[in-house]
């Protein structure tokens, strides 16, 4: 079966072609960076305008690559949810319309099921059950995975995601928007310094829970000292970034770890934009190698908003006999729990 996969949740256009048989065929990525980027965080209007404009010259993009035509498409799979409404609402619309045209089923995939099963796009893939990291912008969760749409939440943030609180600590020391991947390059040049330790959130207590609001607050307290003390430059700037960058990291491993012991499995997936870091990478690889477990992600462009992960988890489920009715409601909100199973 080969499945159209489109992205459009928010400010990422992304197309792919998934086929059953031979795997990923072709995708492609529109990134609207540069054009949110002067307002610092992204705009709504602007980015649905931009899926509008973008989504049908991809489409023709990726069956190209593929060498495939619009009619040897079996299925369309779209992001239903969560996200921005006007900005799913335009790769909906397009992708039910092709689908239609075509007289070929249609899927409506959860967002961060995309990204939850975008590690089975590559070479080493994990067994279920395993416990999966989603830490992105939007979305910092642990959650125990059974099959394809057997979730149990295990524990989230209760304030800002962890790729929201980089989003904002960058901005605080005027980095470019997104702030994550600017954090972690300026981070590459900061020295440990006496003094600039941040805590790690909620470490201290049960619970598989995240905070890092006060993570935040620490950061710009941090910030006014030095700037009042005359001690801000750009040692000090790299410093303060990797400072904040170990908490963030530090928080998540140790709350990993809790998770993998807790529910007795051995194999951790990490997904979303913040899956991409390094010293996260690198960390989780570490300490959890000590305990027997494994760590499992997805290429770095695959960590992203991509239309690769969106064909996959689609193509999961219309392999299933599952589809989606031409009224499938838009949602901005959409907990994972209220998946459908991939079997019943």
């Amino acid at each position: 079966m080969k499945v159209l996969g489109l992205e459009t949740s928010c400010d990422e256009t992304g197309l792919a072609i998934y086929d059953t048989n031979q795997g990923l065929l072709s995708h492609k990525i529109y990134s609207q960076i540069e054009k949110h980027a002067e307002y610092g965080g992204v705009v709504p209007e602007l980015a649905s305008r931009d899926h509008i404009r973008k989504t049908l010259p991809l489409i023709d993009e990726v069956l190209a690559d593929a060498g495939l035509t619009k009619q040897q498409l079996d299925g369309v799979a779209f992001t239903s949810g969560p996200g921005l409404v006007g900005a799913l609402m335009a790769g909906a619309t397009i992708g039910r319309s092709l689908a239609m045209a075509l007289g070929i089923p249609a899927i409506g995939v959860h967002h961060m099921e995309g990204h939850l099963l975008a590690p089975m796009l590559e070479e080493k893939q994990p067994a279920m059950p395993f416990v999966a990291l989603l830490v992105s912008g939007g979305h910092t969760q642990l959650v125990r995975v059974e099959g394809i749409g057997q979730y149990t939440l295990l524990g989230q943030s209760l304030d800002d995601a962890a790729g929201e609180a980089f989003d904002k600590a960058a901005k605080m020391i005027a980095l470019p928007y997104p702030g994550g991947p600017q954090i972690a390059l300026l981070a590459q040049s900061g020295k440990k310094r006496e003094g600039l330790i941040f805590p790690r959130p909620m470490t201290d207590r049960p619970g598989l829970d995240f905070s890092f609001s006060g993570l935040k607050t620490a950061f710009l307290t941090a910030l006014h000292n030095a700037l009042d003390n005359k001690e801000f430059d750009e040692q000090f700037k790299a410093d303060l970034a990797l400072a904040f960058e170990e908490a963030v990291v530090d928080t998540l491993t140790i709350k990993c770890r809790r998770a993998l012991e807790q529910e007795k499995v051995s194999q951790l997936v990490i997904a979303g934009g913040v899956s991409a870091n390094r010293r996260l990478r690198q960390q989780l690889e570490s300490k959890l190698g000590q305990i027997g477990a494994s760590v499992f992600y997805a290429r770095p462009e695959l960590c992203t908003d991509n239309g690769a992960m969106i064909a996959y988890a689609g193509a999961q489920r219309l392999l299933a006999g599952q589809t989606s009715d031409l009224d499938l409601a838009i949602r901005a909100r959409w907990p994972l729990s209220e998946l459908r199973p991939l079997t019943e």
